[in-house]
């Protein structure tokens, strides 16, 4: 009548039991299964768009997406040149916006 005994089996697979408990460990992917970085995608379009059409807007906003692409980083070698060449177009695209020449037919 009683389902709940105690035998060797079930106690091996009881998780309340320390002696059974195994410490987890995380699968190891290679760095061409890892997700699209999709912020540092994002950060070379709008920092692309930001020197070629002088957007202040897409400048600024690579920086951002540059900053999250950063901070969530998976393949350190390949990620990381995405960041930078980021990076070097939206520095790039706020000097050439704020400091550059002005654009011929705008008034400032």
């Amino acid at each position: 009548m009683s389902s709940h005994n105690n035998s060797s089996s079930s106690a091996a697979n009881d998780p309340r039991q320390p002696s059974a408990a195994k410490p987890f460990v995380a699968p190891m992917v290679s760095p061409q299964d890892l997700p699209v970085d999709y912020s540092g995608f994002i950060a070379v379009i709008c920092a692309v768009a930001g020197v070629m059409f002088r957007y202040k807007l897409g400048s600024w906003l690579a920086l951002i997406f540059c900053a999250q692409s950063l901070a969530n980083m998976k393949n350190m070698e390949n990620d990381m040149k995405q960041i930078s060449m980021a990076m070097m177009f939206a520095i790039m695209g706020l000097m050439t916006n704020y400091f550059g020449p002005a654009r011929p037919g705008k008034q400032t």
